[in-house]
């Protein structure tokens, strides 16, 4: 394919789960390859001017919350508002989607069900039992794929990741880049699909 988008994405992020299946559809009308590349925004945001949820302003909070709730609605996707399970260490979970891209798995897929699993189905993606499952429910081999995750080589690609995304500008998740074109957030996905259909 000649048409590559780099999504960057923490799969605890509802911005990142409400805009992965509208990337999906974009990416299939334009034939265009989807490179999945979880990184740690945890190292991302001290280092970008960024700031934890937990950290920040009053204000801040609740118009995020007020956005979810438009977007939920504009969207029709069922998110849980304060899911049981956030924030979550998604360490294992991410190098579980990189180890799916290294072994012809099906990252986008898996990384949407981690998504979905902690907006929608109140479910520990911390958890290797849970994360096992839910690569089970994805067509992968659950074993398998926690054991190429777990290498070291995979740990180190996830840093690497980390470090690529800051290199290049990425400051927030999701977010989509095309031709060294950033386009944070997913209610930049118009844009992209503007983007794409240029060329």
């Amino acid at each position: 394919m000649s048409k590559v988008i780099d999504y960057y994405l923490t799969l605890i992020s509802p911005w990142t789960y409400l805009g992965s299946q509208r990337l999906a559809e974009i990416a299939a009308r334009h034939g265009a390859e989807v490179r999945v590349t979880p990184v740690n925004f945890g190292e991302v945001f001290p280092r970008t001017g960024g700031l934890p949820l937990a950290k920040r302003a009053p204000e801040r909070q609740a118009y995020r919350m007020m956005e979810l709730k438009r977007w939920r609605k504009h969207l029709d996707i069922p998110i849980n508002l304060e899911p049981k399970f956030f924030p979550a260490n998604d360490r294992l979970a991410a190098c579980m989607v990189l180890a799916a891209a290294e072994t012809g798995g099906k990252p986008l897929e898996l990384a949407q069900a981690f998504g979905k699993a902690v907006w929608e189905q109140e479910r520990d993606i911390a958890d290797e039992d849970t994360c096992k499952a839910i690569a089970q429910e994805t067509g992968h081999d659950a074993e398998a794929l926690l054991a190429k995750a777990q290498e070291e080589a995979t740990q180190k690609r996830y840093d690497k990741q980390t470090e690529d995304a800051i290199a290049r500008g990425v400051f927030g998740a999701p977010s989509y880049v095309y031709k060294d074109e950033i386009f944070w957030g997913q209610d930049r996905l118009d844009f992209l699909d503007r983007a794409l259909s240029e060329g």
